[in-house]
């Protein structure tokens, strides 16, 4: 009797078990250091908006765990309410794909000190963002040197400030075309063309979306970019 008790009670155990096990092909690990109390949103896009995938409270324990069920990669943001605190330092995007995806951050610096691991795609974006960098404090350098013209207080040949802007873009245009090219088995390969450099040449978009691997080219991303060279040669 006491031996049918026990097998019982361990299956009664393990079938409680089961039933407790989270489920989804996406195990997201958070933690926010220094946060002790607020809100975290879950965020993806939606045609041209952002919608709301899960929030989370924080009171106390700033590390929490999500898991959620995504068909393929895409690009999703974790937003923190700080209540009555301002900041512009409150979105954190990330490249979701299945698998375990971990993000360590600071309630003081929640992008900028943001640590992300397990996402491929995420790799290959922040690969180009350091790149990127360089372009845009090179384009913040150049705007700076046109406020200075525009009030007086350098004189500088416009033709030639204007040349060294357009220099810029062609550069950066062009190597963000090569990167998504060298890129192309990702999905953050279309992501990066749909938001650097959607206007370049139709003969680059063409040549881009021509590289993507099959998969990557029926992906979200894909699909997108091959919709929006359509619509440009149109």
């Amino acid at each position: 009797m006491n031996k049918i008790l026990y097998i019982f009670i361990a299956a009664l155990l393990i079938s409680c078990t089961k039933k407790e096990k989270p489920e989804g092909n996406l195990e997201l690990i958070v933690n926010v250091e220094g946060l002790s109390q607020g809100k975290i949103y879950l965020l993806k896009q939606k045609d041209t908006s952002l919608i709301v995938l899960d929030s989370t409270i924080i009171k106390g324990n700033s590390n929490f765990t999500k898991y959620l069920n995504i068909s393929e990669p895409e690009m999703m943001y974790l937003f923190l309410d700080r209540g009555q605190t301002q900041s512009i330092d409150n979105s954190l995007p990330f490249f979701a794909e299945q698998g375990k995806i971990t993000i360590n951050t600071t309630l003081k610096e929640f992008f900028a000190a943001a640590k992300i691991s397990g996402s491929k795609n995420n790799d290959i974006i922040r690969k180009f963002d350091t790149i990127n960098q360089k372009f845009i404090e090179k384009n913040l350098e150049l705007t700076q040197i046109k406020l200075q013209s525009d009030i007086g207080k350098i004189k500088i040949n416009t033709d030639s400030l204007q040349s060294e802007f357009d220099k810029l873009k062609i550069k950066k245009y062009r190597y963000t075309a090569h990167f998504a090219k060298t890129h192309s088995n990702y999905e953050a390969s279309p992501y990066l063309v749909l938001k650097e450099i959607p206007d370049i040449n139709i003969s680059y978009l063409d040549t881009i979306y021509q590289s993507l691997s099959p998969k990557v080219a029926t992906s979200f991303y894909g699909k997108m970019l091959k919709e929006h060279i359509e619509k440009t040669k149109k």
